[in-house]
Parts: C-alpha cells; structure tokens; sequence
C-alpha cells in the first residue's frame, strides 16, 4: 500500500507515482487527466479552469522517463520511435487502473467509473483504457492525439467521446482524427466531435466544446460539433 499525502501545491504521491490533485467540490467523481510525450503532472493543469469544480482532477506524471526532457507512457529505445500501437500501451493502462484504484479507495474518491482525458499520447492512452476496461470508463475527451493500430472491433455502445483536433496539426495528422471518430461511432460510440483550423492545441472554440461536453453529465447524449 503507498502512502497518499496532500501539499499546498497539490502535490501527491503514491507508491512510485507523482500526480498532482484538485479535490471535487461535490460529487468527488474522478477525471483522470493524462499528459503527452514529454509532459508531466503540471502539462495538463492548464485545462483545469475549463473542468466543472465537481470533478476530483487526477493528473499523473507518465512512468517512463523521456532521454531530453519530460516523461512518456511508454519506454521508448531505438526503433521504437512513432505512433504505438494499442499493445504499446497494455502496461501503461494497467499500471494506470492499480493507481487509481489504491489511490481512489484511500481518498474516499469515486473511480467506478471514471472519466478520463488526454492529450497527444495521452489520448492515445485514455483510448486504450476504454479499450481494454471499457467498463471502468464513463466520458472520455482525446485531445490532438490518435487511436493506436490495432485497436479490435468491439462496442462501446452508448460511450460519450470527445474528439478535438487542429487540421493545421503537425504532429498528428487531422485525418488520424477523423478516423478514429469514423471508427468510434462504427464501435457504437456516441462520439462529439470538434475541428478548428490551428496546430497542435486545443482551439478556444473546442476547450467551450471541452467544457459543455464534462459539464452535460455522464449518462447524457454524445452528439456532433463541428467548428
């Protein structure tokens, strides 16, 4: 069992992990917020103003330190270099649901579901989550990122997904977007889905689409929303 503390910065750490935490105002259920390749706990705090202060925010630093700086979820050597596949990310999702859960118990937070939200390889990742335990997923928003290779058919009937994405995105093509959204609503997914004309960001019109999507509630309808 780790041991769980809280700081003034909200800094926590649990067994071997690091993650930064903003404690719900009511219900206290959890979004996990995942960051990108060379990111950490502090890379995904700038989407916390646009998160309904009901959510418990988890935001973990990745295991894996990254050779030049920052962190990433999977161990990357060479000939390794690119987009994993979802096997890639099997560990990582593991790893993810044991923290949350011994984290969560300790904490008296509501993790059966939760909700998760990732940028880049952090996407990638909350889409593996939803693939290998989509029980344990309710609402999941990907962020500029992309749905690994090899992701089998399988339902996920009714599941509430986020897509933003910038047609300019030089790192992770557009049309890796809107794939996955095509192959999400084919899986049964009730898929929303936000396109803008910027990079490898969040446009300001999707972070609104962002915050109407976690703030409608997790048993409501998914929908379309083109910008």
């Amino acid at each position: 069992m780790g041991n769980l503390f809280l700081d003034r910065t909200d800094l926590i750490r649990w067994g071997d992990w690091t993650a930064r935490v903003r404690p719900g105002r009511e219900s206290g259920r959890l979004l996990l917020l995942l960051h990108g390749w060379t990111g950490d706990e502090n890379s995904m705090w700038l989407f916390a103003s646009q998160l309904p202060a009901a959510f418990t925010l988890l935001a973990p630093r990745a295991p894996h330190p990254e050779p030049r700086r920052g962190y990433t979820w999977r161990p990357v050597t060479a000939q390794t270099w690119g987009l994993p596949s979802l096997e890639d990310f099997r560990p990582a999702a593991q790893a993810l649901l044991d923290f949350v859960d011994g984290w969560s118990r300790q904490a008296g937070v509501q993790a059966h579901p939760f909700d998760v939200m990732g940028f880049s390889q952090g996407a990638a990742l909350a889409y593996a989550l939803a693939l290998f335990h989509p029980a344990r997923i309710g609402r999941l928003a990907a962020l500029a990122g992309f749905l690994p290779e090899g992701a089998a058919a399988q339902s996920l009937t009714g599941k509430p997904i986020y897509i933003a994405h910038g047609r300019q995105d030089e790192i992770i093509p557009v049309e890796r977007a809107r794939q996955a959204a095509e192959w999400l609503e084919q899986a049964g997914a009730q898929v929303t889905y936000c396109e803008a004309e910027t990079g490898h960001k969040v446009d300001p019109g999707c972070l609104r689409g962002l915050r109407a999507f976690f703030s409608s509630g997790n048993d409501g309808p998914g929908g379309q929303n083109a910008a």
